[in-house]
């Protein structure tokens, strides 16, 4: 179904009086906190958490025949961005500029 979007958007139910909408916001200044966090209803991770309890399951395929590791940051590229062999290893175009 194809939507037209420069048809105007108001209808019947978008006739709420701005008193209305301020009623349903809570006040900002209150004192009171909202324990539930409707954005985030499982919580959060504090930074430093103990996370030794979760196990992940990660396929590591090693360099393919394409690809080489550069020795300055140690990423794995593909061969079109080599800049050049060392004696010590290949080095990337972005580490050589």
């Amino acid at each position: 179904m194809a939507t037209d979007y420069d048809a105007p958007r108001k209808t019947e139910d978008d006739s709420e009086s701005i008193e209305a909408l301020k009623e349903r916001v809570p006040d900002k200044l209150s004192g009171s906190v909202d324990v539930e966090d409707a954005d985030n209803p499982s919580g959060f991770e504090l930074p430093g958490a103990d996370l030794s309890d979760l196990e992940l399951d990660v396929v590591v395929l090693p360099p393919q025949e394409d690809e080489f590791t550069c020795m300055s940051c140690f990423l794995v590229k593909h061969r079109s961005q080599l800049d050049h062999e060392e004696k010590t290893g290949a080095i990337c175009i972005e580490c050589a500029a």
